[in-house]
């Protein structure tokens, strides 16, 4: 059995069809690296996942348990995947830590003592538990990003989904964030949207191209890189290496 499995979703939005079709499977402490142009349906996916958004058809399964527009089961599952934003989504009135420390409060009915323990233990794994006091007005935007994935990681999720989580950073901000992701990887699961190609190559297990909501192709890093069987992937992949200047 799969930790994750996804069959055959579709999702439109009106007449636009933004997933035709996607299929793939992951298994616990995997990281796995979806790439492609905007506009393909990665975000969307990724929502499909999370059941933000609801698939017109299809299955998600996570730990074998159908989860896609279950109702009931709704909250119980989504406490089990992680969601780290583009745009960060902390509480602008809320301390870094309890940003961190609130979902445990709120969803778990956690004592606050122990959720703010818990949270400080996150804090720290991220590098930022000198930063706990401080509210997001007083924080960059790595050390923002880096506070949503201490969020995450508060909740013991099965896996994190994470939607672009250095799109909107400055670019000496993003190396932080992307060196406490390598930190994660194959310890939590993660399910990765990233235009970061160094970070696909070095620490995917997996990469997924997506385009015009199918899968292109997928495959390991080293093939998809030096090997991949499709002209459209290598295409795609020239173009992302020149303009982001990967060797």
């Amino acid at each position: 059995m799969h930790m994750l499995e996804v069959k055959d979703v579709h999702k439109s939005y009106g007449k636009l069809e933004v997933l035709k079709g996607i299929s793939f499977t992951m298994d616990k402490g995997e990281t796995k690296v979806i790439i492609g142009t905007s506009g393909t349906g990665k975000s969307t996916l990724l929502r499909c996942i999370n059941q933000l958004d609801l698939p017109d058809k299809g299955e998600v399964w996570l730990e074998g348990e159908e989860i896609a527009g279950r109702s009931k089961s709704i909250n119980r599952m989504r406490q089990k995947i992680g969601f780290v934003f583009q745009e960060f989504n902390l509480f602008n009135h809320l301390t870094a830590l309890r940003n961190v420390s609130i979902g445990l409060e709120k969803v778990r009915g956690t004592e606050k003592e122990e959720a703010r323990k818990r949270a400080s233990e996150e804090l720290k794994r991220v590098g930022l538990e000198e930063q706990a006091k401080q509210y997001p007005a007083q924080l960059s935007g790595g050390q923002k990003q880096r506070v949503g994935i201490a969020r995450a990681l508060t909740m013991d999720p099965v896996i994190i989904l994470f939607d672009e989580p250095t799109s909107a950073l400055d670019p000496e901000l993003i190396g932080e964030v992307l060196e406490v992701m390598k930190g994660l990887a194959g310890k939590v699961s993660m399910l990765v949207v990233t235009h970061e190609m160094g970070f696909a190559r070095n620490v995917a297990d997996e990469i997924i191209f997506m385009e015009n909501g199918v899968v292109v192709e997928s495959g390991p890093p080293k093939q998809m890189f030096t090997n991949a069987k499709k002209e459209r992937t290598r295409e795609f992949l020239g173009k992302i290496a020149t303009l982001y200047g990967e060797e």
